[in-house]
């Protein structure tokens, strides 16, 4: 019948009927298994229609238009495949003679994963291709998202070629190129492109970004996930900065690839110009090393290694960092003097059965100063406390078994404010001071809730086991007495303490609240190799205490509702009636040296930090606290009481080896004043106070303060602390400092900080920083300068830092540091 077309612009009404039909049947056809498709050859669209059962009436006139010769049928234009095919188009046309179909209008195409939109689509059955042009947005399986004006794809869209391309990536990064190949369904090459990262939608959607590379030719593996540039430059803000003939980095679903991080910089007056370059071995999916060398122009080169391991019951590292120092002079004075100096670290955290786990943070170092003096060594933990632990816990049960060891990470005693004078009988403080440091193991602690009531009431079981060994004893003298304090004595101590302890609440029909308690405690003694000069410990190997108690707890809370809120104040009163505490002072004492009495301890049947203490005594500590909550989102509570020593001897008026509890604030009859209060606005600002008052006239003791806020571009913090002299600890002079920070948003982005720690009772500044950052989603950067005096009254650590952070590539730093 020689050339025929059914063509998009109607030439008579036959003509139109033969489109309306032809694109109706076209786009049933599209949506059937692309098998089925292949097998209707030329038998035409309403026998394939009728074997399939979709046939309609608006598809009556189909066979006379397959009689006619129209059968559009384009097997050999698609993939090997069962999925089916959806296209969606305001017109559909084909060409008869070239064996070609064009879709126009509105084109949709969705196809194993694909989604292609265009103003037009021509699938060619001659060689096989898919065109799309106008407007062309890809969706692929992947996330990704291919823009171009003109797209042409192979039937499994495989393989295709574009001009003008932008793909932007769910990770949200986005390459650009003059035109783009891909190849073998795997590998994209894209020519004179740009690779970079792009903001949220919610963000200005012109915004250019601050930084871009741009080369002559980027290849996308997305089988190996690698990204490789040729003849590439680094731009910021639009200029280049740096110049790389070849390098290549992971693709953005990367989260581990082997290869080189970004190093860093540094600069320190001891160790000199140095820079650090990683590199990260990706050696499985459970498993990963990343290695490190910093050259340091004075020093030589440190070596460093990280290696972690995830199992299937948790996971565990290892790392460490050493090196030859070429100038040790350089800490000539301090333990960091020696030519080899290094530390390593092991941590791991793993699941032994349901309830149960066990794990370690295990550090050593070749002197207590290595991890500060080269803060740039990258290990795990911070090297002062060693542990290894077993624990585990259901609802009324807790056991854990734990092992402690300590490095001192200063010099001596000096930044802490301890007078350091010492007695001839002992070794002068700072020397052999990690001698000093005991080696605990293991503490034992258990403790269980019984599940049936006791006489109505709850009984539970509390115990603990503590051995220590310590090498050398560590003493000092109080000021204005010649008597030895002691912190730690040479020898080895074990304990063990068992409490049970019992309570029960009842209500009476006015809402009062008693609770009667009492709890049995007792504590055994185990000393050896104890130091002799030590004559105030006991000399018996074995010793014994037991401490009884028994009390009752009034509590009555009244509920007042008004317009706008809410408020409860509740009185509350505590008798205990127990006998005095004995051996004070012939007994060790090494968990309870931090007794610190604030409205948190107030209510506590023992005040003291540990067992190695057992309070005794009879007691009565009462209090007030009043809690109100508005509708419109304050709230605020506050406590305030006293405690009250009413029979025996009083254990915070009797001194121990350490002598620590004479300046606690329970030493007299009636205690110090304790007061707490704590308030949270709806604007984000919180407030929260303890305080010491003395119990005469009031003079603050003991205060801490803290603000935190947040309005509009403002984020702060301010923090107050004052501690009272305590000469029996050898702190003669009184502590007062404070410590604000401040964060200020300025436009787009930017935003300036700064701290400052300041001593009020020397008028000194101790610590303080300013800075300026910038952040957005792709790329942070921040500059900052910080000095740092507590270390020592007379040199000062000054310290700058450039950070930079650059979204998909990694982050580096540098940093110089000087006296």
């Amino acid at each position: 019948m020689g050339r025929r077309r059914v063509q998009s612009i109607a030439r008579s009404d036959l003509t139109q009927t033969r489109c309306r039909h032809a694109r109706a049947a076209a786009k049933a056809l599209l949506r059937l298994p692309l098998a089925l498709v292949r097998q209707a050859g030329s038998v035409g669209i309403a026998a394939l229609l009728s074997a399939t059962a979709l046939a309609t009436a608006s598809l009556a006139i189909a066979p006379a238009h397959a009689q006619n010769g129209f059968t559009p049928s384009f097997a050999n234009a698609l993939p090997e495949s069962d999925e089916q095919l959806l296209l969606e188009a305001a017109q559909l046309t084909y060409d008869f003679d070239r064996d070609v179909i064009v879709a126009t209008g509105r084109v949709q195409i969705y196809y194993i994963g694909y989604t292609v939109d265009a103003d037009q689509i021509v699938f060619d059955r001659g060689v096989g291709t898919l065109t799309a042009r106008g407007n062309v947005v890809m969706v692929e399986p992947d996330g990704n998202v291919v823009q171009s004006h003109e797209l042409t794809l192979t039937e499994d869209f495989a393989e295709g070629f574009a001009n003008a391309l932008q793909i932007d990536t769910p990770q949200r990064t986005r390459f650009i190129a003059e035109k783009a190949t891909r190849t073998e369904g795997n590998t994209t090459t894209i020519e004179n492109g740009l690779y970079t990262v792009y903001t949220k939608p919610t963000n200005p959607p012109n915004k250019p970004p601050l930084w871009r590379i741009r080369a002559a030719k980027i290849i996308h593996d997305q089988k190996e996930r690698m990204i490789y540039y040729e003849s590439a430059s680094f731009e910021l803000f639009g200029q280049p900065i740096a110049y790389l003939p070849y390098f290549s980095m992971p693709d953005p679903t990367v989260k581990r690839k082997s290869g080189f991080l970004l190093p860093s910089g540094v600069y320190q007056d001891k160790l000199g110009y140095g820079v650090s370059v990683p590199y990260f071995w990706a050696l499985s999916p459970h498993f990963d090393v990343t290695t490190t060398l910093t050259p340091l122009s004075k020093q030589g080169t440190l070596g460093s290694f990280e290696f972690r391991q995830r199992l299937g019951t948790g996971q565990y590292s290892v790392s460490g960092a050493g090196l030859f120092q070429a100038r040790p002079g350089e800490f000539s004075g301090t333990s960091g003097s020696d030519r080899w100096r290094g530390a390593i670290n092991t941590s791991g955290r793993f699941r032994l059965a349901p309830n149960w786990e066990y794990g370690w943070d295990v550090t050593f170092k070749s002197d207590r100063r290595f991890l500060e003096d080269y803060d740039m060594a990258d290990i795990s933990g911070d090297g002062e406390v060693s542990e290894i632990y077993l624990e585990g816990s259901t609802d009324r049960n807790g056991l854990s078994v734990r092992a402690y060891s300590f490095s001192l990470s200063q010099e001596d005693y000096t930044s802490t404010g301890v007078n350091d004078a010492t007695s001839t009988l002992f070794s002068s403080v700072g020397d052999s001071l990690q001698e000093k440091q005991p080696f605990v193991l293991p503490v034992i602690d258990y403790d269980h809730v019984f599940d049936d009531p006791i006489f109505g009431g709850e009984l539970s079981l509390t115990s603990n086991f503590t051995s220590l060994t310590r090498a050398e004893t560590d003493a000092f003298q109080a000021t204005g007495s010649n008597v030895d304090r002691f912190r730690g004595i040479d020898g080895t101590f074990s304990r063990l303490s068992v409490q049970s302890d019992w309570r029960r609440s009842f209500i009476d029909p006015l809402g009062q609240v008693f609770t009667p308690f009492a709890y049995v405690r007792g504590d055994l003694f185990f000393i050896a190799s104890a130091d002799n000069d030590v004559s105030a410990l006991t000399s018996e190997s074995f010793a014994g205490r037991a401490m009884p108690a028994a009390g009752l707890e009034y509590r009555y809370p009244f509920l007042a509702t008004f317009k706008g809120g809410n408020q409860i104040i509740e009185p509350v009163a505590q008798v205990i009636v127990r006998p005095d505490e004995t051996r004070i002072g012939e007994l060790p004492n090494e968990d309870a040296q931090s007794l610190v009495f604030d409205s948190t301890t107030l209510f506590d049947y023992d005040k003291f930090s540990g067992f190695d203490r057992a309070e005794g005594g009879s007691r009565v500590n009462a209090g007030l606290r009043y809690k109100v909550q508005l509708d419109n989102g304050y709230y605020m509570s506050a406590l305030i009481g006293r405690s009250y020593h009413i029979a025996g001897e009083n254990s915070y008026a009797t001194t121990d080896i350490l002598g620590s509890t004479q300046d606690s604030g329970l030493a007299t009859a009636q205690s110090d004043y304790v007061a707490s209060m704590y308030l949270d606005t709806q604007y984000g600002v919180r407030l929260g106070a303890q305080a010491r008052l003395d119990d005469e006239d009031f003079r603050v003791r003991r205060l801490q303060a803290q603000a935190t806020g947040s309005y509009g571009p403002v984020v702060s913090s301010l923090a107050y602390a004052f501690l009272g002299a305590q000469p029996n600890l050898g702190i003669n002079d009184p502590r007062e400092e404070i410590v604000g920070s401040t964060s200020l948003k300025l436009e787009d982005n930017w935003r300036i900080f700064g701290s400052m720690r300041y001593d009020l009772e020397n008028k000194d500044i101790v610590q303080n920083g300013i800075g300026v950052g910038y952040d957005d989603e792709g790329f942070s950067i921040s500059l900052s300068y910080d000095e740092d005096r507590s270390d020592s009254d007379e040199d000062t650590d000054r310290t700058f830092y450039l950070r930079i952070g650059l979204r998909t590539i990694g982050n580096t730093q540098f940093s110089s540091g000087a006296n």
